[in-house]
């Protein structure tokens, strides 16, 4: 049984994952043919971890580099892991993998004992070779979910801060996580001071003349005439999270800018348009990107996994000064 052409197809691309079932489904009702395609994503997954190893190994962030640019940079490798396993003879692991694992699943043998030798050992390891495929399934939704895994976290741990925002703000507490989400990704990228400390700053807040705080200078995108432009500026920097929520809570009911912002309720829309109306950020697609956000599967389910916990005990919520 061969793995249909559709999900040979999807194999080729790292956020398809549809063609894991019809591999899993090969892999249970004939293991040989199923083994060439279960070795090509352990080895892509194989290369992926190589070439993450090598970013990592690196010695910082070049002149031009972004946040926005790593995650696309990070998306590039992904894919680029699959096309180096997938086109002719890859890296020479997926190779490897068939000649050992292909000895065991061969052809039949003569003769009554031989034969039943080889189907005892073909049984066994269509068996390992169905696990195998098993654990690409699951790898493979890792790295798809990885993502949604962080939404989750970064939800539950600031969905009691951010509750405490947006019923200052009159808005709901999706619209401040997703904006607190664009902005850090997730929480992956905060602003950093030179000795690795975070800066707790979770919406961009830049450090103005007013501004009397702990300060940290970093690079950032901005657009100019829709261009995206890297510069350096400072930004707050605060001892907690719930600092960061307060203040910026406090910036968008007190400026007279963001009054259109204001009092939206569930209307993430009108908050995201408000923001952008008071010069919140240069970026064109400041607004779609945290309508986006907001109504995507991963804070939906975020959201859900944590509703009859943080969001349900207001009277648990911790002090934002915490």
């Amino acid at each position: 049984m061969a793995i249909p052409g559709d999900a040979a197809k999807s194999l080729n691309t790292w956020t398809d994952l549809s063609g894991f079932s019809a591999l899993r489904q090969t892999a249970q009702s004939d293991a040989k043919a199923a083994l060439p395609a279960v070795a090509k994503q352990f080895e892509s997954i194989f290369t992926q971890m190589m070439l993450k190893s090598m970013r990592d190994a690196s010695s910082g962030d070049g002149l031009m580099d972004s946040d926005a640019g790593n995650q696309w940079r990070d998306m590039f490798d992904q894919q680029l892991s699959v096309q180096l396993s997938q086109g002719g003879h890859g890296i020479g692991i997926a190779q490897m993998l068939v000649k050992q694992l292909g000895g065991a699943l061969g052809g039949s043998s003569d003769g009554a004992t031989g034969a039943s030798a080889n189907a005892a050992s073909g049984d066994g390891w269509q068996q390992r070779l169905h696990s195998v495929a098993s654990a690409v399934t699951s790898t493979g939704e890792k790295v798809l979910k990885l993502l949604p895994k962080d939404a989750e976290e970064f939800v539950r741990q600031l969905a009691p801060y951010a509750q405490q925002a947006a019923q200052k703000l009159g808005v709901s507490v999706r619209a401040v996580l997703a904006q607190a989400a664009l902005e850090t990704q997730w929480g992956k990228h905060l602003p950093t001071h030179s000795n690795g400390n975070t800066s707790n700053n979770l919406f961009g807040m830049k450090a103005g003349s007013s501004w009397d705080g702990d300060k940290v200078s970093v690079k950032t995108l901005e657009f100019e005439g829709g261009v995206p432009v890297q510069k350096h500026a400072q930004f707050r920097s605060y001892d907690n999270p719930g600092q960061s929520f307060n203040d910026y809570a406090q910036l968008i009911s007190d400026n007279p800018r963001y009054a259109r912002a204001l009092n939206h309720g569930e209307d993430v829309v009108g908050f995201a348009k408000g923001l952008v109306s008071g010069g919140y950020a240069t970026d064109p697609a400041y607004a779609q990107k945290i309508i986006a956000i907001a109504n995507s599967p991963q804070m939906r389910d975020a959201l859900d996994a944590i509703r009859e916990g943080a969001l349900k005990n207001v009277g648990s919520q911790p002090n934002p000064s915490e």
